[in-house]
């Protein structure tokens, strides 16, 4: 089998999934992503089917998935609704972290309760000052008896408003940089957090907030490795993150691309279906050409996961590059649809929001560019 096509197996799983994201979660995209409200029913129906285990271990329930699976899964969700892909993005970031990094004793009840739905975690990296800067934290973590007391902010903390607890990164020694830090899992129901929540024009069933930490105890059972590895083990996994929200836009970008194409061949103008005038096709076929070419590049991103070699530069790729044309894609797809697309009554207006905040989520394009030109360059020539 060539390694650009999918197995018998994923294409199954591929058709498996579309199926059950149009027949549950199609019709209703426009209804949740306008509402604060957490999709709970759409989280039980992602547990059902397996959807939220798939980077967890079979043993706490999970399905171990391959990474290229995981993007089908993501890709095919994100087709119908971009919220419900984000819920299972963040089941497969925070999953598979839990699994592998907490205590034996942790691991097992919240890498479960992921998988069945029963648990929502956060995770928080993101501070006021510092912006993509992980290096550069200020939320302290001093250890107080067998465990440690954060003290500090984190802000941009997606799914907080509705999680349970958070995985949060934290500096004990700034002078050590990435060597001086901590991650734990940390109770956001603990009195010592408290939550902000903010305004957004997208991501509003997800919800976002800065979360401040005053003096919040977290047991030595909640930390994720050892001082140090923790950091080397999200900024790993910031590769498939990166990858997966590249795919969570290009799905979007395809259901713009699927309405529009409907579209105009029903709308005429002058007598005849505006699908035959080249203005209105041309833009169609350059947004086919950019989305199936970042749609392998994001594959091939994961197809060097699966194989255990290096992907960041590919990931960092799909990270700058599909969210722009994913909106630029759907931009078009509004003004091809004329003043009834321009309307929140239909669902594009709130594509373009919902896939705007991740051109910054993750990483902003100048991050990822650095990222491509230091390989590139080698560090010390950019």
């Amino acid at each position: 089998m060539s390694s650009f096509m999918f197995t018998e197996e994923q294409e199954m799983f591929r058709e498996t999934v579309r199926r059950l994201a149009e027949a549950e979660f199609r019709d209703g995209y426009l209804a949740r992503a306008t509402s604060s409200e957490y999709p709970r029913a759409a989280l039980a129906v992602l547990a059902k089917n397996g959807l939220l285990g798939l980077a967890v271990p079979e043993e706490y329930g999970g399905q171990a998935a391959d990474f290229i699976t995981m993007g089908i899964a993501i890709e095919e969700l994100a087709r119908a609704d971009f919220n419900v892909a984000y819920v299972a993005f963040n089941s497969i970031l925070t999953g598979g972290l839990v699994s592998r990094l907490l205590s034996p004793d942790e691991r097992g009840p919240w890498a479960r309760g992921i998988v069945r739905g029963e648990r929502i975690l956060a995770a928080g990296f993101t501070e006021p000052r510092g912006g993509s800067d992980l290096q550069g934290l200020r939320l302290r973590a001093e250890r107080h008896g067998d465990g440690w007391r954060l003290t500090g902010e984190k802000t941009s903390v997606t799914t907080s408003p509705h999680a349970e607890a958070a995985i949060i990164l934290a500096t004990i020694d700034p002078s050590l940089a990435s060597k001086g830090t901590v991650a734990v899992l940390v109770d956001l129901h603990d009195p010592s957090v408290s939550l902000q929540r903010f305004r957004d024009p997208g991501f509003r069933p997800q919800g976002r907030a800065a979360v401040a930490f005053d003096g919040t105890y977290v047991p030595r059972s909640r930390q994720l490795g050892e001082v140090g590895e923790g950091f080397k083990q999200i900024m790993r996994e910031f590769e498939l993150s990166r990858t997966l929200l590249g795919l969570i836009c290009l799905g979007t970008a395809r259901r713009a691309m699927d309405m529009t194409i409907e579209w105009v061949k029903q709308r005429e103008a002058f007598g005849r279906p505006i699908s035959k005038f080249q203005g209105v096709s041309f833009p169609l076929a350059e947004h086919d050409t950019y989305l199936e070419a970042a749609r392998w590049l994001a594959y091939r991103s994961l197809g060097l996961r699966d194989a255990g070699q290096p992907h960041n530069r590919e990931a960092a790729m799909c990270k700058w590059w599909i969210p722009q044309i994913a909106c630029q894609a759907i931009n078009d797809c509004i003004i091809l649809h004329g003043h009834t697309g321009w309307s929140e009554e239909m669902p594009l207006m709130q594509m373009q929001k919902d896939v705007s905040g991740l051109q910054i989520g993750d990483g902003t394009p100048q991050i990822q560019k650095l990222v491509i030109a230091r390989s590139l360059l080698g560090r010390e020539w950019v």
